[in-house]
């Protein structure tokens, strides 16, 4: 146990799924018995009302039954309950429930038992009245000065105070300026009301003040009532305080002086009776409640605090004296005399932790041992610490850190993609054009070999593509269990995904407490999002990949698009996507190329990745080893640089929307607030078109909201297109450059960073960022560039021209021999295979554009492929010619 928790002396848990607040607890010798020991009285908000009596055996014993003295439901929300001189023609203290519309007053009494169940305990209602207005708290108090009874104050949601002298009601009167209720207590030196008002301000009212101001009842004031003196509700004093308050303690040293102690979100004050700031305290944490009370030190005063870090601080006027731990959040505490222990803790959480503790530590019974004293042999410890270390390391070098057969032999993870479409479609809600969207089934099978318990299962897609399920839990009590779940993908709305890859994760803990997780991926078929189609003749966009063998009839690479059986066709073959677009891919008759034509870049991307992954595994089905794709066209970084100038056009435009539609909400909530005030007004005043310029304002809102929400979806399939365009641009630069896999996964690290494209974090400022640290790093060549720091903020660019340079400048530095290493030797400078070096990172206009026209020749567009090479143009029907 920390030395520094509190000590638990009783505690008990109330009720079950009940809610407590501040006003819900109250500690007072309410049945008047002759001990004077006080009785702890808790309401909830489901109604229920119980004193307790604690008399535990021992410390830190739980409630017994004869510790709870009466539970009663008194079928109401108890708002609060406080204990004082409520009953006229006696002194005895009474007991107040404070309910939403009602105010209850109830006498408590203890008749003795002869018999082991113990004292019998009554409550006897004396009076009650009914509220006209909704109760939020109260207070009481000898109000004017009165000897010998208590009054009590209702503060209605509405910003009404309620006075009643005991058994009648004596006045109403409302608070100027009211928004919201604040904490309310009642000053009896100054005889008069605090409470901190909307405005964040500490507020003080006269009771004399409010006794004589005009009644609220009177909804209507005359001209002599509002220029008489004293008709009117004048505040005594206001404190800015600057933030709410969560409740407010009046704490007297002597006769002469008391302080208002105000608990605020950050800040804790303690003020005079004038309303002057005596000290504050900042507070590093979100208090919860406090109790503020003399201390024993003269002119001083303790106060507890505890916060939403289950800790409970004791200030000395600013001086935190001690710090303890509680086992909940308290939202109310009180200080007692229980069981006739003084300076008993009580507080209470807000779902019903009742607990009585006090401060203090407990004696340490732990006597550490005589160590012998001896020499140590340093030499024999050098020995037995380098054999140490060798052993360490040979178990590092066999099997890493964590045995690798450990984790398999928990859970095995396997996925099977359906070959063949759903007998009946499981797309629903779907936005393609087409009549019917296909949907695939696909499984997932778990074996486990140990105990398992809550395996989690999420499987993702890349959009449009979606799922009929996409979170599954399993509980594996028992090894060898194998279960299999099944869903379906398909095609949601009407544009391309960037991946047909799916991913299955798997999370799960071992019996030991150490997390896994098991990923596996799957692929989706082609066929799910394309169709046979007729192959087009034209085509704005085209690319061409050269291979080492012979090439290979389309028909038996695509079975499944096969639109004519004739043999002259075998070399040319259309697909449509459900999205709209089509693609044609072109074989060579004569030569080891492949051409894929279409009419929309990024569309190029998912033909072009499927046809390379098809002839690996025809080839490799044929036992030939050393197939291999290349690409000697030029890049196509123009096609790629409209797609970046189209994304970020609609980030622009989301921005400048979403700064319009923010200038209107205000607009709109300020003509609310007029608005509001005129109809407040006793007085009715002309709305001068205020009506009409609220209800133009409010269909701009609509009409702007509306426009952010399509903008949205429109960079979001701006975003999909994009990293399409990025794929293949990857794809063309590693078969271009022969580039390694090490070397296309940097790659694919700098250009597709994000998942999800956000206005705070976008893909231009993050893309330029990477390729400009590679620029810097493993393809510099000086190290004047790699002396260059990074910007630490990314922040949303101008406009495209500089990321449209880099990408430029990172091509041809890898034409040039530049190599894409992450190891710590790829900082020095590089030593180019080619000729002439590599052309450093241009630090002024005119160096860049130098750059531009050195590498138009490299980089030309790529739509007239075949007018700028030494190629004849043949028709792409025909196939691609030597």
């Amino acid at each position: 146990m920390s030395l520094f928790k509190a000590r638990d002396w009783w505690s008990t848990i109330l009720g079950e799924k009940e809610e407590f607040d501040q006003g819900c607890l109250c500690l007072a010798n309410v049945d008047n018995s002759g001990n004077g020991q006080d009785k702890i009285i808790v309401g909830s908000y489901m109604g229920y009302l119980r004193i307790f009596s604690p008399h535990p055996t021992k410390t830190g014993d739980g409630a017994q039954a004869e510790d709870l003295l009466l539970e009663v439901d008194l079928r109401d929300p108890v708002l609060q309950v406080e204990v004082g001189k409520f009953v006229s023609g006696t002194e005895m203290l009474h007991l107040a429930v404070l309910h939403s519309r009602k105010l209850c007053v109830y006498s408590i009494s203890g008749t003795l038992g002869n018999v082991e169940h113990g004292n019998q305990y009554q409550m006897k209602l004396i009076y009650e009245h009914n509220l006209q207005r909704t109760a939020c708290n109260m207070t009481y108090g000898s109000f004017g000065g009165v000897k010998g009874r208590d009054l009590i104050c209702i503060q209605s949601i509405d910003g009404m105070l309620m006075v009643f002298e005991q058994e009648s009601y004596a006045f109403g009167r409302f608070l100027p300026g009211f928004l919201l209720p604040g904490p309310l207590a009642y000053s009896s030196r100054t005889d008069s009301f605090i409470t901190v008002s909307s405005c964040r301000q500490v507020e003080s009212y006269k009771y004399q003040v409010l006794a004589f101001a005009t009644d609220a009842d009177k909804r209507q004031e005359t001209e002599q009532q509002k220029l008489g003196s004293g008709k009117r509700l004048v505040v005594d004093w206001t404190l800015n305080i600057g933030e709410q308050a969560l409740d407010i303690c009046i704490v007297s040293f002597n006769q002469s002086a008391s302080s208002v102690f105000v608990l605020g979100e950050r800040n804790f004050f303690c003020l005079k009776d004038n309303g002057q700031i005596r000290f504050m305290k900042k507070l590093d944490w979100s208090p919860s409640c406090f109790l503020p009370y003399c201390s024993v030190s003269e002119g001083t005063i303790n106060t507890l605090i505890g916060n939403h870090n289950n800790m409970l601080h004791i200030f000395q006027d600013v001086t935190l004296k001690w710090a303890t731990q509680l086992p909940h959040i308290p939202v109310a505490v009180r200080v007692g005399c229980l069981h006739d222990l003084k300076g008993v803790i009580v507080t209470l959480s807000d779902d019903g932790h009742l607990q009585c503790s006090y401060l203090g530590t407990d004696p340490s019974l732990f006597q550490a041992p005589n160590v012998e004293s001896r020499e140590l042999n340093y030499d024999e410890l050098d020995v037995e610490m380098k054999e140490l270390q060798k052993i360490i390391k040979d178990v590092n070098k066999s099997q890493g850190v964590w045995p690798m057969t450990e984790r398999e032999d928990d859970l095995n993870v396997s996925v099977v993609v359906s070959s063949n479409f759903d007998s009946v479609s499981q797309a629903t809600d779907v936005e393609v054009g087409t009549d019917l969207v296909p949907s695939v089934t696909v499984k997932v099978t778990l074996q486990n070999r140990v105990v398992l318990q809550k395996v989690k299962l999420s499987v993702c897609v890349q959009p449009p593509l979606e799922l009929t399920c996409d979170q599954f839990t399993f509980e594996f009590m028992t090894p060898d269990l194998t279960k299999t779940v099944s869903f379906s993908v398909y095609l949601k709305r009407s544009y391309t995904p960037s991946e047909l890859e799916g991913n299955a994760v798997v999370s799960y803990s071992r019996p030991t407490g150490i997390p896994r997780v098991i990923q596996c991926k799957f692929r989706l078929p082609l066929k799910l999002i394309c169709l046979p189609g007729q192959p087009s003749k034209t085509a704005s966009h085209k690319i061409t990949i050269d291979t080492n063998k012979s090439p290979v009839s389309l028909l038996s690479l695509f079975p499944g698009f096969a639109s004519q059986s004739d043999d002259d066709q075998v070399n040319v073959m259309g697909f449509h996507f459900l999205g709209g677009s089509r693609v044609t891919l072109l074989a060579s008759k004569t030569s080891q190329r492949y051409r894929i034509q279409s009419e929309q870049f990024e569309d190029l991307w998912l033909i072009t990745s499927e046809l390379i992954l098809r002839l690996q595994e025809y080839f490799e089905k044929q036992g030939v080893k050393d197939f291999a794709c290349s690409f000697s066209g030029s890049m196509p970084l123009q096609e790629y640089f409209e797609l970046i100038d189209d994304h970020f056009e609609l980030r622009i435009n989301g921005e400048k929307l979403e700064e319009l539609l923010s200038e209107r909400a205000v607009q709109f909530r300020a003509i609310q607030r007029r608005l509001l005030t005129r109809f407040k007004d006793k007085t009715p005043a002309p709305l001068q078109h205020l009506d009409t310029l609220l209800d133009g304002t409010y269909k701009q809102v609509i009409a702007l909201a509306d426009a952010v929400e399509e903008n949205q979806g429109s960079l979001f399939q701006s975003f999909t297109r994009l990293k399409s365009a990025t794929h293949l641009v990857i794809l063309l630069i590693g078969l271009w450059q022969k580039l390694s896999a090490d070397q296309i996964a940097i790659l694919e690290a700098a250009f597709l960073p994000l998942q999800e494209d956000t206005q705070e974090l976008g893909w231009e400022e993050t893309v330029d960022a990477a390729i400009s640290h590679l620029l810097k790093t493993c393809l510099s060549k000086s190290s004047k560039e790699q002396a260059l720091n990074l910007n630490s903020q990314l922040n949303i660019p101008k406009d495209t021209s500089q990321l449209k340079k880099h990408i430029t400048l990172l091509c041809d530095r890898l034409a040039k021999g530049g190599r894409l290493c992450l190891s710590t030797d790829a900082a020095a400078p590089q030593t180019m295979v080619m000729p002439g070096g590599c052309t450093t990172i241009p630090e002024s206009d005119l160096e860049e554009r130098s750059v531009e026209q050195d590498s138009t020749e490299l980089f030309t567009n790529h739509r007239h492929l075949t007018a700028e090479t030494s190629r004849p143009e043949v028709s792409p029907l025909q196939g691609v010619s030597e």
